[in-house]
Protein backbone atom coordinates (compact mmCIF):
# COMPACT_ATOMS: atom_id res chain seq x y z
CA UNK A 1 0.00 0.00 0.00
CA UNK A 2 1.61 3.49 -0.70
CA UNK A 3 1.54 6.64 1.19
CA UNK A 4 -1.08 8.46 -0.15
CA UNK A 5 -3.27 4.94 0.31
CA UNK A 6 -2.45 5.28 3.94
CA UNK A 7 -3.66 9.05 3.87
CA UNK A 8 -6.36 8.57 2.72
CA UNK A 9 -7.66 5.56 5.07
CA UNK A 10 -6.58 8.56 7.64
CA UNK A 11 -8.78 10.68 5.78
CA UNK A 12 -11.69 8.14 5.96
CA UNK A 13 -11.14 7.05 9.95
CA UNK A 14 -11.08 11.05 11.05
CA UNK A 15 -14.12 11.97 8.90
CA UNK A 16 -15.84 8.89 10.45
CA UNK A 17 -14.50 10.37 14.22
CA UNK A 18 -16.06 13.80 13.36
CA UNK A 19 -19.65 12.30 12.20
CA UNK A 20 -20.08 10.20 15.15
CA UNK A 21 -18.77 12.90 17.29
CA UNK A 22 -21.14 15.36 15.73
CA UNK A 23 -23.83 12.75 16.37
CA UNK A 24 -23.80 12.60 19.97
CA UNK A 25 -21.73 8.89 19.48
CA UNK A 26 -18.68 10.18 21.69
CA UNK A 27 -17.48 6.35 22.66
CA UNK A 28 -17.41 5.34 19.19
CA UNK A 29 -15.97 8.40 17.45
CA UNK A 30 -12.88 7.74 20.14
CA UNK A 31 -12.63 4.37 18.51
CA UNK A 32 -12.04 6.19 14.81
CA UNK A 33 -9.68 8.83 16.56
CA UNK A 34 -7.71 5.98 17.69
CA UNK A 35 -7.85 4.49 14.62
CA UNK A 36 -6.34 7.51 12.79
CA UNK A 37 -3.43 8.06 15.13
CA UNK A 38 -1.95 4.73 14.12
CA UNK A 39 -2.14 5.76 10.55
CA UNK A 40 -1.19 9.32 11.57
CA UNK A 41 2.67 8.24 13.06
CA UNK A 42 4.78 8.78 10.56
CA UNK A 43 3.75 11.60 8.93
CA UNK A 44 4.48 15.04 11.68
CA UNK A 45 1.43 16.86 10.41
CA UNK A 46 -1.45 14.36 10.36
CA UNK A 47 -0.01 12.90 13.24
CA UNK A 48 0.16 16.45 15.27
CA UNK A 49 -3.66 17.29 13.78
CA UNK A 50 -4.93 14.07 14.99
CA UNK A 51 -3.78 15.07 18.52
CA UNK A 52 -5.46 18.20 18.11
CA UNK A 53 -8.70 16.72 17.18
CA UNK A 54 -8.03 14.46 20.31
CA UNK A 55 -7.63 17.42 22.12
CA UNK A 56 -10.66 19.47 20.79
CA UNK A 57 -13.13 16.58 21.06
CA UNK A 58 -11.38 16.02 25.31
CA UNK A 59 -12.41 19.45 25.76
CA UNK A 60 -15.59 19.49 24.22
CA UNK A 61 -16.29 16.33 26.70
CA UNK A 62 -15.21 17.89 29.34
CA UNK A 63 -13.11 15.01 30.00
CA UNK A 64 -9.79 16.74 31.86
CA UNK A 65 -7.34 14.11 32.19
CA UNK A 66 -7.73 13.36 28.46
CA UNK A 67 -7.20 16.91 27.60
CA UNK A 68 -4.09 17.43 29.85
CA UNK A 69 -2.79 14.34 27.99
CA UNK A 70 -3.81 15.58 24.44
CA UNK A 71 -1.35 19.08 25.30
CA UNK A 72 1.37 16.92 25.75
CA UNK A 73 0.89 14.74 22.67
CA UNK A 74 0.32 17.06 20.91
CA UNK A 75 3.55 19.18 21.61
CA UNK A 76 5.79 15.71 21.07
CA UNK A 77 3.79 14.45 18.09
CA UNK A 78 5.69 16.16 15.16
CA UNK A 79 9.12 15.73 16.68
CA UNK A 80 8.44 11.72 17.32
CA UNK A 81 6.92 11.50 13.52
CA UNK A 82 10.18 13.03 12.05
CA UNK A 83 12.60 10.75 14.27
CA UNK A 84 10.63 7.80 13.57
CA UNK A 85 10.48 7.57 17.33
CA UNK A 86 6.68 6.11 18.17
CA UNK A 87 5.42 3.01 19.52
CA UNK A 88 3.97 1.26 16.72
CA UNK A 89 -0.09 0.62 17.13
CA UNK A 90 -0.17 3.18 19.88
CA UNK A 91 -3.77 4.81 19.96
CA UNK A 92 -2.73 8.19 21.21
CA UNK A 93 -5.12 8.33 24.21
CA UNK A 94 -3.90 9.69 27.59
CA UNK A 95 -5.20 5.86 29.09
CA UNK A 96 -1.57 4.25 27.59
CA UNK A 97 1.72 5.50 28.01
CA UNK A 98 2.90 7.45 25.29
CA UNK A 99 5.72 5.17 25.20
CA UNK A 100 3.77 1.62 24.86
CA UNK A 101 3.73 -0.42 21.79
CA UNK A 102 0.34 -2.01 20.97
CA UNK A 103 -0.92 -3.96 18.72
CA UNK A 104 -2.02 -2.82 15.21
CA UNK A 105 -5.39 -3.37 14.26
CA UNK A 106 -5.01 -6.12 11.75
CA UNK A 107 -6.91 -3.93 9.11
CA UNK A 108 -4.40 -1.18 9.52
CA UNK A 109 -1.39 -3.45 9.79
CA UNK A 110 -0.79 -3.94 5.99
CA UNK A 111 -1.13 0.19 5.46
CA UNK A 112 1.42 0.59 8.47
CA UNK A 113 3.98 -1.97 6.73
CA UNK A 114 3.39 -0.80 3.56
CA UNK A 115 3.93 2.87 4.64
CA UNK A 116 7.01 2.06 6.78
CA UNK A 117 8.57 0.13 4.33
CA UNK A 118 8.52 3.43 1.86
CA UNK A 119 9.99 4.91 4.25
CA UNK A 120 13.28 2.93 4.30
CA UNK A 121 13.10 2.97 0.39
Amino acid sequence: MQRSDRRILWKNEMELARVLFDKGERDRSWVYLERAHILSQPFAWLHVVTHLEMLRVAFLSRDGKEFVGQVVRTLVAAPGSLLRKYPEGNTGRSNVSMFQTMDTPHDLFEASSASDKEKRS
